[in-house]
């Protein structure tokens, strides 16, 4: 065999090719064993020894036999297609199993009011995982792998993403019974202190409806988190467009409307297809969506 270094570097590729008519004495029966045709196996031979720069094979009517530059490159790789096809296994395995680190972006709203008591349940089913939460109001990218599975509230999904919608999130409008009292009777949606959010949240249609509906001089807060709003509405500094889940935690708040129609958000489980097949991003999503879907608080 030529001692010179190849002038392109090697493709596996065309080594299983070479290694397969090793083992089957022909072109015709590594074609069969590779599951390919007969030309493809030709043309992946005659590709490797353009790269070696040396024949491989002589082509004897009987079938192929190595030539003394094929016996060398045969020896150097024997056992390599065992040991590839070992490790793509040992590999499968560990994506079958669950465990490993789920990183989980979601805001931090959804996480108050639903995700907690949920990961909890997840971790007890499957103690081998390590649950990496991210809980704010920035969208992290599940294309650049800054986060595994993602649940969002959005009425448009990105289509580049794998999703699963598990139902509606409502919003109403919520003050303190301790507020409602220092209002007095007869105290209407004019008399009202607002608590809003901040423009950081401008994605959201609570501040479009707020502009269409509150001057500026009756807001009294605004808040670059729903969560901080839900407090400040408790504490009573006015009232606001709150998340029904939210609101249902804290104690003391009056609803004082039914769910407004117009502000009814999806809640969709996002991750990345190429993580369709890990097992433990599998089973995460699985859960979460069974989970979700029969979770009365939130529109089915």
């Amino acid at each position: 065999m030529s001692t010179s270094p190849p002038e392109r570097p090697l493709s596996w590729d065309d080594l299983q090719f070479f290694l397969a008519v090793c083992r089957a004495g022909s072109v015709s029966g590594a074609a069969t064993l590779l599951g390919v045709n007969h030309s493809t196996v030709l043309r992946r031979i005659a590709s490797l020894e353009q790269t070696l720069a040396t024949r491989l094979f002589d082509r004897l009517p009987g079938g192929y036999a190595l030539t003394a530059s094929g016996e060398s490159l045969a020896r150097q790789t024997s056992g390599l297609a065992e040991q590839i096809e070992a490790a793509q296994r040992r590999l499968m395995g560990l994506d079958e199993e669950i465990k490993g680190v789920i990183r989980l972006t979601a805001p931090d709203t959804l996480v108050h009011a639903l995700l907690m008591p949920l990961l909890q349940r997840f971790r007890a089913l499957h103690p081998g995982v390590q649950i990496q939460v991210v809980a704010n109001n920035s969208f992290l990218s599940l294309n650049r792998r800054e986060a595994d599975v993602a649940l969002r509230g959005t009425n448009r999904p990105p289509e580049n993403l794998i999703g699963r919608r598990v139902g509606d999130i409502q919003t109403a409008l919520y003050a303190s019974g301790a507020y409602l009292q220092t209002l007095g009777e007869g105290a209407g949606f004019d008399d009202y202190s607002w608590v809003a959010p901040d423009e950081s949240l401008a994605h959201l249609e609570q501040l479009k409806w707020l502009h269409q509906r509150v001057p500026d001089e009756r807001i009294a807060l605004r808040a670059d988190s729903l969560v901080a709003m839900a407090d400040a509405v408790t504490q009573g500094l006015g009232v606001g467009m709150l998340l029904c889940p939210l609101a249902a935690q804290r104690q003391g708040l009056v609803q004082l409307a039914a769910p407004e129609p117009a502000l009814d958000t999806q809640i969709w489980i996002l991750s990345h297809p190429d993580l369709r097949q890990v097992a433990r991003i599998r089973a995460f999503t699985q859960f979460l969506f069974e989970t979700l879907s029969a979770d009365a608080r939130l529109l089915h």
